[in-house]
């Protein structure tokens, strides 16, 4: 337990770093551009470059130890982030933000790609919680990836509009190297009890196994609809990805922004520390379903009114649901799918899901840009929606986000009437406890014996003594 706590503080670290970047990207984006499209696009193709890597980062991670995995995703990413300062250094901000010119795709694309293979840490990490920690503490571990992820979403959020606001992109670019080398620097002093894995028996040796990620997830019945959900759940995540920060930029200037997210963020902690200490009880999935609803009328309200108060009340709660539903699937693939196999699964649940969120993000970006947000400032569009929205800047905005709650709440309902939930929570609750117990007692026993072939069950007493974006 003590190597995946220091396992999970370093992957904060670099989740610090990559969405310290990431956010001020976004910031700058569109304080010299003005532009909903532009944040769009660069949201839309983050999520797009993650579904096209994710499959890759999962066979990567199964086939290679896992800190080996971690120290290599560091490098790549600390080689994108030196590169892009570069060319920050040679090309003058004006051609960075021309969204004509060649330079902006460049400079934004290298941020974007350092951002995404980071994201194979996190696919390691979500191994590491079989790997390391007993089964039946499972969900709470997993709560404490959310608080984590909820403090890094703090400091990212403070830090990243306080540093557009005051020092400028040059500087943010040096910060973000600077810590990304620390967190590498870090790794070289971990040790984490695992044999090299090896490959099952007739299993075929291609760099991205989109085979063995489907044997696996067809192995648990039920399982595909469980990420099905996600991914239509991921189409409406992409609303806010698109136009969370344009909405929030018309309510408070930059650095009051960034104070407003980390403030909100608290609502991951929370999230996280409950999951932590109670776990997510008999059936995660129904745990789910049921929090999914909440966050549906959740994002159908909070911009009904053009108020920042109920903007950002709004933000926070919905903050708090977010490491529930994350530890939910998390915990659901642990319990499972075998060790050996998980990293393919997260990998591939990854590619699925995030495939869908560029789609939304992309379409509503120009949508919301030259369609709705023009109609709410119309006299037509005010009269028709004014009793419901308001007056107020962002209403064009505030439709979407209405539509969008409401479709959440709808397909979260239709989920519980399915013949998948009802196979995949039965799977779940009579699932034997050694499913994924030859890694939990790799780090409780016998860590050579378990982590050599990943399919053999630990000891019992090995075993006995076991949520996010």
């Amino acid at each position: 337990m003590r190597t995946f706590l220091q396992v999970l503080v370093n992957t904060a670290l670099a989740n610090v770093t990559t969405s310290f970047l990431w956010f001020a990207l976004t910031f700058w984006v569109y304080l010299e551009t003005r532009s909903v499209l532009a944040t769009g696009i660069i949201g839309g193709a983050y999520m797009l470059l993650i579904a096209f890597f994710a499959m890759l980062f999962g066979t990567i991670v199964d086939r290679h130890r896992k800190l080996q995995v971690m120290i290599f995703s560091s490098l790549v990413t600390l080689g994108s982030f030196v590169v892009a300062g570069v060319l920050y250094l040679l090309q003058p901000e004006s051609a960075l933000v021309d969204l004509g010119g060649p330079w902006f795709w460049a400079f934004s694309g290298i941020i974007l790609f350092g951002s995404v293979v980071e994201h194979m840490r996190n696919i390691a990490l979500s191994t590491t919680v079989t790997l390391l920690v007993p089964e039946e503490r499972h969900a709470n571990a997993n709560g404490m990836v959310g608080t984590v992820q909820g403090i890094a979403f703090i400091v990212t959020s403070v830090f990243s509009g306080l540093a557009i606001g005051l020092l400028g992109m040059g500087w943010t670019l040096v910060i973000a190297i600077a810590l990304t080398l620390v967190a590498l620097v870090h790794l070289f002093f971990l040790k984490v009890p695992e044999e090299q894995p090896v490959p099952a028996e007739g299993e075929r040796a291609s760099t991205i196994d989109f085979r063995g990620s489907v044997r696996a997830v067809r192995a648990a019945p039920g399982l595909f609809a469980l990420i099905v959900f996600a991914t239509f759940n991921n189409l409406i995540g992409g609303v806010y990805m698109a136009l969370m920060d344009p909405y929030g930029l018309t309510l408070f200037p930059v650095e009051a922004w960034g104070v407003v997210l980390g403030v909100t963020a608290t609502g991951f902690i929370i999230g996280g520390l409950v999951v932590a200490k109670f776990g997510l009880g008999a059936n995660p999935i129904r745990t789910m379903l049921l929090v999914v609803i909440a966050m549906g009328v959740l994002g159908a309200l909070f911009t009904i009114r053009d108020w920042w108060w109920l903007y950002a009340v709004g933000i926070w709660a919905y903050m708090c649901l977010i490491p529930v539903v994350e530890a939910s699937e998390q915990t659901v693939i642990q319990k499972v799918v075998p060790f050996r196999q998980q990293g393919r699964v997260f990998g591939f649940a990854a590619a699925i899901e995030s495939a869908a969120a560029p789609i939304t993000a992309f379409l509503i970006a120009p949508i919301a840009e030259f369609w709705i947000i023009p109609y709410m400032d119309s006299d037509a569009g005010r009269s028709t929606w004014g009793w419901v929205l308001g007056d107020g800047e962002g209403r064009g905005i505030a439709l979407v986000f209405l539509f969008s709650g409401l479709a959440m709440v709808v397909l979260a309902v239709l989920a519980f009437a399915t013949r998948s939930y009802r196979i995949l929570s039965a799977e779940y609750t009579g699932a034997s406890a050694d499913v994924a117990d030859s890694a939990a007692g790799a780090g409780a026993g016998n860590p050579a014996d378990a982590a050599h072939d990943g399919t053999e069950p630990a000891a019992a007493d090995g075993a006995a003594s076991r949520p996010g974006a």
